[in-house]
């Protein structure tokens, strides 16, 4: 699979620049395309260690390909050609004592060693990085450790190797007639190890959302011992240790493998699409199916802007988009409740509603209807396409998450969108920001908000960096957390240190001294030794 040195994907899935522009230039005029750079990387500053020989390697491309993350000023470097922040090594173990050798070479030779997952971080959770004193930095890939190696059907429980893209992950779950159901927009490109180190959020907008509800027990080796949690269904035995490894983004130690929690494929959909042309009806119906009890899979809201951003209506109306899914059961009168619980905030469902209760054929798209969902399901998927499309027009787009209770929404979203289009016209001249919810629960939704503005070339990071800052500040003076699933990285520390109790960051240093008490692994993520 050859991916892009700077982008995201496949070079051939770009989105191309004339499919965009008329999506932007209505709202930033015309266009012209920058030309990207070669690749301009620093030589090794270590040689490969003996031990590392066989599954380690200091040539370019490969260190070029885990130099950063998908973050707005990753890929910007990237298009300019700065790939600085180059690897001195990628390793490959195949085994996890392999990987045990990799930790002690590090500790031996002082490297640092950063897990690279898929290398999808939008927050500079997997950029190598090194502490003090140390001499190079090792990139940890888990390509090679990638398969469902255990299924017990019984208890609905498969035991995944963390090196398992999404995409492979769900073919081998599907011979079996299982999924794992967790579709973040990463999907394609990230890596189970991944999401539980960031606490990464999926499919589905109730219910099961995170990561956190499908991992059953998992094991994490660090420098100094392996951390196996237990394999219970649920423990009142004191502190969970599964919560010293999820999220612990590779900085006590490196996630290996994980039972995970399993369900029969869907049979049954329902969706539909719902118009309201006051976002302040539409965000009390999203409160109410929150509150209901039903727990669509699918409960995306869009704001006006978001509407316009994506295609999805432009006559200024907000859309709910819904989905309902089952194993067992059709889902028409769950949808129908749904709808009755819209309509009674003056949603319009004009396109009715689609169904498919029959099992889909082998390696079949379920149909599509040709409305907003679909619409919206299209942009979603294209997202960090069209991203990488915008870089070249020389426009600044990037997004940024959060989650707060139903009651502080309303003031949160005035706030982030007000101070954000007010930075946007300082720092661009003017740009467009939109939100819409990517989860919701029955105590609050979790707002995602989309903004874009004209770049400066050879300034785009600064714009960023100010941008970004203006942002974090909004969002946490409104009461909302610095992320829902984009996970701390680097890009948060700053806004995390301040969310989480002081006594509670001791402990994480206390449990890093611990686990690594060297100080290899991830630099910088989280938290400083």
């Amino acid at each position: 699979m050859i991916r892009s040195w700077w982008g995201w994907g496949r070079p051939d899935d770009a989105l191309p620049l004339d499919a965009v522009r008329p999506r932007v230039e209505p709202f930033f005029g015309a266009t012209e395309e920058l030309e990207s750079a070669a690749p301009r990387l620093p030589p090794p500053r270590t040689p490969v260690p003996p031990e590392l020989a066989s599954f380690a390697t200091a040539e370019p491309n490969v260190r070029a390909a885990h130099a950063m993350g998908k973050a707005y000023p990753d890929r910007v470097r990237g298009f300019r050609g700065d790939f600085s922040t180059a690897p001195d090594l990628v390793a490959t173990p195949a085994t996890e004592a392999e990987l045990l050798i990799v930790l002690e070479s590090a500790e031996r030779h002082h490297l640092s060693v950063t897990p690279f997952g898929g290398g999808s971080s939008v927050v500079g959770g997997c950029e190598p990085r090194s502490s003090p004193g140390k001499r190079g930095t090792i990139s940890l890939s888990l390509a090679k450790l990638g398969s469902v190696t255990e299924l017990d059907s019984t208890s609905r429980l498969a035991r995944i190797q963390a090196g398992a893209f999404g995409p492979a992950l769900e073919r081998e779950l599907a011979a079996h007639g299982f999924s794992l159901r967790f579709f973040p927009q990463s999907f394609e490109y990230s890596t189970l190890g991944g999401w539980i180190a960031t606490r990464a959020g999926g499919h589905f907008a109730t219910g099961p959302t995170h990561i956190d509800d499908l991992v059953h027990s998992v094991r994490m080796v660090t420098p100094r011992g392996i951390v196996q949690t237990g394999p219970f269904p649920s423990s009142g035995a004191g502190v969970d240790p599964k919560r010293l490894v999820l999220g612990s983004e590779g900085t006590l130690g490196v996630i290996t493998e994980a039972w995970m929690r399993v369900r029969p494929r869907p049979t049954f959909r329902a969706s539909a699409s719902v118009s309201f042309s006051e976002y302040s009806a539409a965000v009390a119906a999203t409160r109410d199916l929150a509150q209901s009890g039903l727990e669509p899979a699918n409960c995306r809201l869009l704001d006006p802007m978001e509407c316009l951003i994506n295609g999805v209506a432009l006559d200024g109306s907000a859309v709910l988009v819904l989905g309902f899914e089952s194993a067992t059961r059709s889902m028409k009168a769950s949808l129908e409740e749904a709808l009755r619980i819209t309509s009674r905030h003056q949603g319009r469902c004009a396109a009715g509603i689609q169904l498919r209760d029959q099992p889909d054929s082998p390696g079949a798209e379920p149909d599509r209807a040709a409305d907003a969902a679909e619409t919206w399901r299209r942009s979603f998927l294209q997202g960090p396409y069209l991203q990488d499309a915008l870089i070249r027009l020389g426009l600044l787009a990037e997004t940024f998450e959060t989650a707060c209770t139903w009651s502080r929404f309303e003031a949160l979203h005035a706030k982030v969108t007000g101070t954000m289009t007010e930075a946007l016209e300082r720092e661009c001249g003017g740009g467009v920001i939109g939100c819409r919810f990517t989860h919701v629960y029955p105590d609050g939704p979790a707002p995602y908000f989309t903004f874009i503005g004209k770049a400066r070339v050879g300034e785009e990071l600064e714009q960023w960096a100010r941008l970004k800052r203006v942002a974090s500040e909004a969002v946490t003076s409104s009461g909302g957390t610095i992320t829902h699933h984009h996970a701390v990285g680097r890009t948060h520390r700053p806004w995390f240190e301040k969310e989480v109790p002081p006594p509670f960051l001791e402990v994480l240093r206390a449990a890093k001294q611990t686990v690594d008490p060297l100080a290899v692994l991830n630099a910088g993520v989280l938290f400083d030794p």
